[in-house]
């Protein structure tokens, strides 16, 4: 159990949109109030990305390349076929995983793309393909070809897409019909954490469990494990590529036991794979520190650009994203 465990279990539980990312200097991955009010309330895990800084670092491309799986190819190939430029139109993307319905265990995944879109231009090139959009109240909503998600442009600067029903889901929130994440306290106050960063994350309860019991292994299912799962709440991360790697992830736990009992298990869980790991290894894990204080969890972790790039192509990592 390394560093590099820690993120790819979380990015194995993230939505695939932060593999598209690099943090360069750039500015912060700030969503204005029309994309917040398009993500339902009940959202699991957001992933918000700077996505201009996407090609200005080779770490985050070599990440990218090597774990890439095929749900983040789907939404690529549908940014491409929208008759965007992404390069050049989009610049925030944030993808929220979010339930359907409060009390279910379903997830749907709906991306919000922030820019300045020539909407009448990109509306006219469907037409050309004989596409052909449906009225959902005053939203005008258009297909991707041979892709199965539709795009819909709720104003010139932000554009919702992904599949039909999810969607709908998104403009219902976004129209009044259904709660929107802005009535969602926790995780409002968990973005307002790491919104100031070109690259962050949120997660709740759920998606927080998800991710520690995947992070933890076989600790997971320790009974000092079991006595703390319930109480966390709540976690945000963030990576950055300025200068090196830089990943910064925080639990909230609600009470200083928990955060020290999960403390002290990812700690012992890095000092066994030290017994074991290579030597790019052995060094992630010790560029990584974990703390715990006032009820909250700490990991972070920097490295230069070679050293990462040496743990990419270590045997754990190639391992565990098999």
């Amino acid at each position: 159990m390394g560093r590099i465990i820690i993120l790819k279990a979380i990015l194995r539980v993230s939505i695939p949109a932060i593999l598209l990312a690099a943090a360069a200097s750039a500015p912060a991955a700030q969503l204005s109030t029309d994309a917040r009010t398009a993500i339902p309330h009940d959202v699991q895990q957001l992933v918000a990305i700077d996505y201009h800084a996407m090609e200005n670092s080779p770490s985050a491309m070599d990440l990218r390349d090597r774990v890439m799986p095929p749900e983040l190819k789907r939404f690529e190939d549908a940014l491409h076929k929208s008759g965007l430029n992404e390069n050049h139109d989009v610049e925030q993307l944030a993808f929220a995983l979010f339930r359907p319905k409060a009390d279910g265990d379903q997830l749907d995944t709906v991306g919000v793309a922030q820019g300045q879109f020539s909407v009448q231009d990109i509306t006219a090139n469907f037409r050309k393909q004989q596409l052909k959009s449906k009225l959902v109240r005053t939203n005008r909503v258009w297909p991707l070809a041979k892709t199965g998600m539709v795009v819909c442009f709720v104003d010139p600067s932000t554009m919702v897409f992904g599949d039909e029903e999810a969607v709908y889901k998104a403009l219902d929130a976004r129209d009044g019909l259904a709660p929107s994440m802005l009535t969602n306290g926790p995780m409002m106050d968990a973005m307002n954490s790491v919104d100031s960063e070109p690259l962050w994350s949120i997660l709740d309860q759920k998606g927080t469990q998800t991710m520690m019991k995947q992070v933890l292994g076989e600790a997971g299912s320790l009974t000092d494990y079991e006595s703390v799962q319930k109480r966390l709440l709540a976690s945000w991360y963030s990576m950055n590529f300025q200068h090196g790697v830089k990943f910064d992830l925080t639990i909230s736990t609600g009470d200083t036991f928990a955060a020290a009992t999960l403390s002290s298990l990812l700690t012992a869980a890095l000092t066994m794979r030290k017994m074991s790991g290579s030597d790019a290894e052995k060094q992630a894990l010790s560029d990584t520190s974990i703390t715990s204080d006032s009820g909250r969890l700490s990991i972070h972790f920097a490295t230069s650009d070679a050293e990462f790039s040496s743990l990419l192509q270590s045997p754990l990592f190639k391992g565990i994203v098999r």
